[in-house]
C-alpha cells in the first residue's frame, strides 16, 4: 500500500555538532550524579509523581487537552488565547528530509531520531516548555513539489506524533467548557511569546471575547440545537416519497475501540456499496430499463474500510486538476482508449490529462458553451442561468468549464462500461454524481434546474410515452430550457430522421416550444433548444390528454425511490407558489430570500424569510470567524465539499468567495428545504444516510455534519455511517461535526480507532464541535463482503 508523505526537521549536524555533544554528555553525567545523590534522601513511602493538572490530558500522543479553558474565544472565534491554532503560521526551514507517512509507532520512532538531531540546533533563547519534536504531513502538488498540507491562509502547523500538554488556569466562568486542540511546536519563538500561555490572560481580557461564532447565543441559539427546532409544518422527503427504509438497530461503540477491517470486494478501491451489490443485481428479473445501474443497498451498511489504490497521492489542486490528475489515483485507461480521439481523456506518463473535449465538442468545451449562448442569448450563462443538469456527463468537462461562466452543473452518469467517468470528474474537482435514468425519479425536487443539457447522452427520450423526457420536465423550471445536442438534430440517417420525428411529436404534446436549431460548424454538430411553458394554457387546449397530466395528489418534489410515471405536473400559476416566477439573477439570488417563503413558517419557527436571513447570518459568522481560521484547514487545498445536512444552504453560501463547490445533502427525514437551496443558485440532492452515497471513494475534501449524526444513529448503525464518511473522504480530508457531546465523544473514539488525527474538539453546555482528519492508515485484516463479489 502506498503511503502518504510527511516531513520532519532536518537531521543534518551543525558545524559545532561535536562540541555541543561533548557539552551535553558532560552535563548529563553531572545530572545523573546529582540524581543519584538526591534519590538516597527521598522519604520512604513518599510519592515522587507530580500530579497532573485536571485540565490536561493526551490522546494517543496526538493532542493536548485544556478543560474549562476559555476555548475558541480569540479573534477567530474558535481557539483559546494561549493555544496554538492548527494551521497557525510557522516557519520551519528544516523540512528537507521526506519519509513515508506510517502508523503511530513509526512516527514516534522517527520523532525520537529527529529530536536527537535537532538538539544542537535549538536557539538558546527557546523556552524550556517548547517541544522540539515535530512532524508535518506533506503531499505533492500537481508539479510533484512537496507542500505542507496545512499551509495556506489559515497558516501552518505540523501534525505531531507527540504533542505538548498545555493547561490554562481555571476560571469560574469557564466551568462546563472543554477544549482539545491538536497542537504543534512552532520554530518561531516570537510567535509563541506573542500568543502567550492561556494562564497569562486576565479575566477581563478573556471576558471581551465571544463564542457566538461557534455556538450562537441569544437570538441565534435556536440555530444550534436541531432537535428543538424542527417545525412540524415542514414535510420530509421520506414522508413525501413514502419510501423510507425500515429503521436499523442502533449499535453501541465498543469501549476498547472499533476493530476495523479492509473491505474485500470485486470493486476493490472503487467499492460503492449500493451500486456494487451483486447479490441483489443477480436476482433482478430484468435489466431492460437499466435496473442493474440503480441503487441496490445491502441490508446492513458495511462497517469495513475501502482500500486505497497503490501509488495514491494527494489530489492535484484546482484549477490545475481540471486539466490533469494523478494516474494512480484513478488507474483506469479504458476510457482513454475508446474516447481519446474525442479529447475526453489521455494517458500522459504519471498523469491522466483532459484536453477539455467531448463527443460533441472535440475542439473544447468553452467554444461549445459559447456556441449555446450565441444560439440563444436568453440562456445568459451566470446571470439568468445559474444551476443546470448535465445528463450523461462523461468526464464532466462541460460542467468543469462552466465555472468560468459562473454556472453550477449537476453532472451525472451511471456506473457503466464507460469506466470511472464520474470518478474522473470528481478527482478533477468537478461536481458529479452517479445516477441513471431508469425506473425511478432522480433525487432532485421539481422545478429546480434552469437548464437541462444532453450532449449525445444516449438516452432514448421518445420511447414508452416519453417517460424519461417527462422526468426532465419534472425537474426543469417553468420557462427553463432543454438543450439537446445529438445526431437526430443534424444528421439525415434513417434512424436519426425517425427519432427526430418522434421527438417532434412528443415535445409538441408536452407543450415545449422549439426555440432554435443551430449548427456548430467547428465541431460539425447541431443543437435544438426547447423551452418549457410558464402557464397551463397549452395543456388545457390539447385535444388529447397525452402525455397525461399527473394526479393532483402527485407531489413533484417526491423523489426518493419514487417510480417514474409518464405524466406531466401542472405549472404553478399562483404568484405565491414556487415556480410561478423566475429567481433573481445571480449572484443576487444567493442572498435574497425566495419570494414564496413569505407565506411560510421557517424551519426554526420564525417567519420564512426572517428564518432564512438568520440562518445565512449565522453561517457567515461561523465560517468567517471559526472555520476559515480556527480549524487548521488549508482552504486553498480544498475543492470538493459536502454539507451532509444542509437546511437553507447557508454553510455553502458562506463559502461563496472560495474556490470550492458544495454538494448540499438534505436527508430524507429532515425538512424538505432542498428547493430553497436551488432557488438561491446552489445545488444538492436527497439522501438517506443509513445507506451509502452515490459517489466513488476518496472524492471529497471536507464533509460537514451539523446535528446529523445524533439523529441518524437513532435508526441505524453509527459505525456504518463513519465507515461511509471514511469511504467518501480523501486521505488528508477533514470531517467537521457539530452535535451533542455524547455523539461528539462517540465520533472522536471512532476516529481515533481509525488512526485519524484529532485536529480540534470543543464542548460547552452539552454541545460540541469536532474536526478530525483522515490519514492513509488502513487495517491489515480483510473482511469479505459476499454481496459485493461478482
Amino acid at each position: 500500500m502506498a503511503m502518504g508523505k510527511y516531513s520532519r526537521v532536518d537531521g543534518r549536524k551543525s558545524s559545532n555538532y561535536c562540541s555541543t555533544i561533548s557539552m551535553v554528555a558532560f552535563v548529563a553525567l553531572c545530572l545523573v550524579g546529582v540524581w543519584m545523590f538526591m534519590s538516597s534522601s527521598v522519604v520512604p513511602g513518599q510519592s515522587s509523581n507530580v500530579p497532573v493538572s485536571q485540565g490536561s490530558a493526551t490522546s494517543q500522543g496526538k493532542q493536548s487537552m485544556v478543560e474549562n479553558s476559555k476555548g475558541f474565544e480569540d479573534s477567530s472565534g474558535d481557539l483559546q488565547e494561549g493555544s496554538s491554532k492548527d494551521g497557525e503560521s510557522t516557519e520551519n526551514s528544516n523540512t528537507d528530509n521526506q519519509s513515508d507517512l506510517e502508523d503511530d509507532s513509526k512516527v514516534t520512532e522517527t520523532q525520537t531520531e529527529t529530536d536527537s538531531n535537532q538538539a544542537g540546533e535549538e536557539n538558546q533563547g527557546e523556552k524550556s516548555q517548547k517541544d522540539p519534536k515535530t512532524t508535518s504531513q506533506t503531499f505533492e502538488d500537481g508539479d510533484g513539489k512537496k507542500e505542507d498540507e496545512n499551509s495556506g491562509e489559515a497558516g501552518s502547523n505540523s501534525d505531531s506524533g507527540e504533542k505538548e500538554n498545555r493547561s490554562g488556569e481555571k476560571s469560574e466562568s469557564d466551568e462546563g467548557e472543554k477544549t482539545t486542540t491538536d497542537e504543534g511546536s512552532s520554530e518561531n519563538k516570537n510567535d509563541s511569546e506573542t500568543d502567550g500561555g492561556s494562564g497569562e490572560k486576565s479575566a477581563s481580557d478573556e471576558g471581551e471575547k465571544s463564542t457566538d461564532e461557534v455556538f450562537p447565543a441569544g437570538a441565534q441559539s435556536e440555530l444550534l440545537n436541531e432537535t428543538n427546532t424542527q417545525n412540524a409544518a415542514w414535510s420530509t422527503q421520506a414522508a413525501e416519497s413514502q419510501k423510507e427504509k425500515n429503521s436499523q438497530s442502533p449499535s453501541d461503540v465498543k469501549k476498547d475501540g472499533q476493530a476495523w477491517k479492509v473491505c474485500n470486494t470485486t470493486a476493490g478501491p472503487d467499492y460503492i456499496p449500493c451500486l456494487d451489490n451483486w447479490k441483489a443485481i443477480r436476482k433482478l428479473s430484468s435489466t431492460k430499463h437499466y435496473e442493474h445501474r440503480e441503487r441496490h443497498c445491502p441490508d446492513e451498511a458495511p462497517t469495513c474500510l475501502v482500500p486505497v489504490p497503490e501509488g495514491y497521492k494527494q489530489s492535484i489542486k484546482w484549477p490545475k486538476s481540471r486539466d490533469k490528475i494523478w494516474y494512480y489515483n484513478v488507474p483506469h485507461t479504458k476510457l482513454a482508449e475508446i474516447k481519446g480521439h474525442q479529447n475526453w481523456v489521455k494517458v500522459s506518463g504519471e498523469y491522466l490529462t483532459f484536453p477539455g473535449g467531448g463527443t460533441q465538442f472535440k475542439h473544447g468545451a468553452l467554444h461549445y458553451i459559447d456556441f449555446i449562448q450565441d444560439s440563444l442569448l436568453d440562456i445568459a450563462w451566470g446571470k439568468r442561468t445559474r444551476v443546470i443538469l448535465d445528463v450523461g456527463c462523461g468526464v464532466a468537462s462541460f460542467g468543469g468549464y462552466l465555472f468560468e461562466r459562473d454556472v453550477l452543473a449537476m453532472s451525472f452518469a451511471p456506473k457503466d462500461e464507460h469506466e470511472a467517468q464520474v470518478q474522473f470528474a470528481l478527482e478533477r474537482g468537478i461536481p458529479a454524481t452517479l445516477a441513471v435514468m431508469g425506473t425511478k425519479r432522480l433525487p432532485f425536487p421539481g422545478y429546480v434546474f434552469d437548464v437541462v443539457h444532453c450532449a449525445r447522452c444516449r438516452v432514448p427520450w421518445h420511447i414508452e410515452g416519453g417517460k424519461l423526457l417527462l422526468e426532465l420536465n419534472r425537474v426543469l423550471r417553468p420557462g427553463g430550457y432543454f438543450v439537446w445536442s445529438a445526431t437526430p438534430v443534424y444528421q439525415k440517417l434513417e434512424e436519426d430522421v425517425g427519432i427526430w420525428k418522434e421527438m417532434t411529436k412528443l415535445t409538441k404534446a408536452m407543450c415545449w416550444e422549439l426555440v432554435v436549431i443551430k449548427k456548430d460548424k467547428l465541431n460539425g454538430v447541431g443543437a435544438a433548444i426547447y423551452r418549457k411553458p410558464t402557464s397551463n394554457e397549452c395543456y388545457n387546449q390539447r385535444t388529447k390528454n397525452e402525455p397525461p397530466l399527473c394526479k393532483e395528489s402527485d407531489d413533484p418534489n417526491a423523489a426518493w425511490n419514487v417510480p417514474l410515471e409518464a405524466c406531466m405536473h401542472k405549472v404553478p400559476e399562483d404568484e405565491s407558489l414556487r415556480g410561478s416566477n423566475w429567481p433573481e439573477q445571480w449572484p443576487k439570488r444567493l442572498e435574497s430570500p425566495p419570494y414564496w417563503l413569505k407565506s411560510q413558517v421557517g424551519v426554526y419557527g420564525k417567519p420564512g424569510q426572517e428564518d432564512f436571513a438568520a440562518d445565512y447570518k449565522h453561517w457567515k459568522n461561523v465560517v468567517s470567524q471559526s472555520y476559515l481560521n480556527g480549524m487548521g484547514i488549508n482552504w486553498s487545498s480544498v475543492r470538493n465539499v459536502m454539507d451532509m445536512r444542509a437546511v437553507y444552504g447557508g454553510f455553502a453560501a458562506a463559502l461563496k468567495d472560495l474556490q470550492v463547490w458544495v454538494m448540499n445533502v438534505v436527508p430524507i427525514d429532515s425538512p424538505d428545504t432542498l428547493p430553497i437551496i436551488y432557488e438561491r443558485g446552489l445545488f444538492g440532492m436527497y439522501h438517506d444516510w443509513c445507506q451509502s452515497f452515490n459517489t466513488y471513494p476518496r472524492t471529497y475534501d471536507v464533509l460537514h455534519a451539523d446535528h446529523l449524526l445524533s439523529v441518524v444513529k437513532k435508526r441505524c448503525n453509527l459505525v456504518g455511517l463513519v465507515a461511509e464518511v471514511d469511504r467518501i473522504l480523501r486521505p488528508g480530508g477533514k470531517l467537521i461535526v457539530r452535535d451533542n457531546v455524547e455523539t461528539i465523544t462517540e465520533v472522536e473514539s471512532l476516529a481515533k480507532s481509525m488512526n485519524w488525527d484529532i485536529r480540534m474538539i470543543y464542548s460547552k453546555e452539552g454541545e460540541g464541535l469536532l474536526c478530525v482528519q483522515k490519514t492513509m492508515w488502513r487495517p491489515k485484516e480483510a473482511e469479505l463482503i459476499t454481496s459485493a463479489i461478482m
